[in-house]
């Protein structure tokens, strides 16, 4: 396993940037599984007051200090400035979940000095492992790309 990756796994609390009010969404997928692999996990959506019943924040900003890392699972023209603000409060523990990754956050993590995990999917890496993600997990490993 990558170092970046087992750096990022080392984080227990976690903001999930991109929750929505859809459970089918890819945000709102990985905050219910690292909630259930026992994370601390927050949310995070301007326009969202609560996620699944838990309080959902505006901002990384409302949650400085109390995260680890930070999951981005927003759209690629967004993920560039989520890692920026994550820079910018001293967290370097960043996974840019697949499909939000672009060239501008290549360039964005350059500017800011962070190596964030990229194009890997974190449901494969955080825990137990279920599903597809079971499956995926095998044949990463037999090809020496987990």
């Amino acid at each position: 396993m990558d170092a970046t990756i087992k750096e990022f796994l080392q984080a227990k609390r976690l903001a999930v940037v991109g929750v929505s009010r859809s459970p089918q969404k890819f945000g709102t997928a990985i905050y219910t599984e690292l909630k259930a692999r026992g994370f601390e996990v927050y949310g995070v959506n301007p326009h969202m007051d609560t996620i699944l019943g838990d309080k959902c924040y505006a901002s990384l900003g409302e949650l400085a200090g109390r995260i680890d890392g930070v999951v981005i699972c927003v759209k690629p023209q967004q993920a560039a400035e989520v890692l920026r603000e994550a820079a910018a409060l001293g967290i370097t523990r960043i996974w840019v979940q697949q499909g939000a990754q672009s060239l501008d956050v290549i360039k964005a993590a350059k500017e800011v000095n962070v190596t964030p995990v990229m194009g890997k999917c974190l449901l494969m890496y955080a825990g137990e492992v279920k599903s597809i993600h079971a499956f995926h997990r095998f044949f990463a490993k037999a090809f020496g790309q987990y």
